[in-house]
């Protein structure tokens, strides 16, 4: 099983692309990338992002792109057609993890208690996302099972922000964390993408 962070690198920023469109999710992604960001979820919540998703991968090479928001079966087959390089799930179940075993690509999965960490600890997975990280005791809960699941780390998303993202960077059992503070809506409603890459560059800076 490859491990999700070995695609990070050193990049400790997960940036998350919402788009309407296949045009704004282009956007968004080269704006990241000129931040020099090499890895972005697009977060399956519209009918446009399975399709922005494989427009990036075309338009920005330089990026890998994964798939978020994946909640079944057949969402992760549609995700792994259209390219993704990595999936990223908001919880986990006994079916979704099955299948999520069954793929080829990373995978993070998603946990908001002690059971759902343990489920997908035992189908193999010693990376998670904490979500909705602030709704499920943030970085306090984090600190506090990091004697009981000493062999998971996480990646935090849900409420991480500029201001509080190095809260959670500093804790031994967190590897990245992930949001979309970096990519606000007005900024792509406005088409103020210099917004976006510097939002990244400030958020790589203080990490």
């Amino acid at each position: 099983m490859t491990h999700f962070s070995s695609l990070m690198g050193d990049q400790t920023l997960l940036p998350i692309i919402q788009a309407s469109t296949v045009e704004d999710g282009v956007a968004i992604a080269k704006a990241m990338a000129a931040a020099n960001l090499k890895l972005v979820e697009v977060v399956l919540r519209t009918d446009a992002s399975l399709d922005a998703l494989k427009a990036i991968k075309q338009e920005v090479p330089s990026l890998k792109v994964g798939a978020g928001t994946v909640i079944s079966a057949s969402i992760l087959e549609q995700a792994v057609t259209a390219g993704a390089d990595f999936i990223v799930t908001p919880a986990v179940s006994e079916k979704l993890l099955g299948a999520l075993t069954q793929c080829d690509c990373p995978v993070l999965p998603g946990a908001s208690t002690t059971g759902e960490i343990l489920l997908a600890r035992e189908h193999g997975y010693h990376e998670q996302k904490l979500f909705p990280a602030s709704l499920s005791g943030g970085a306090p809960f984090l600190s506090a099972v990091s004697s009981v699941f000493k062999d998971i780390r996480f990646c935090p998303t849900g409420g991480v922000t500029q201001d509080n993202q190095r809260d959670y960077l500093s804790l031994n059992n967190v590897f990245a964390v992930g949001g979309t503070w970096v990519a606000k809506k007005e900024w792509v409603e406005n088409a103020q993408w210099q917004k976006i890459t510097d939002a990244c560059n400030e958020a790589v800076a203080t990490a």
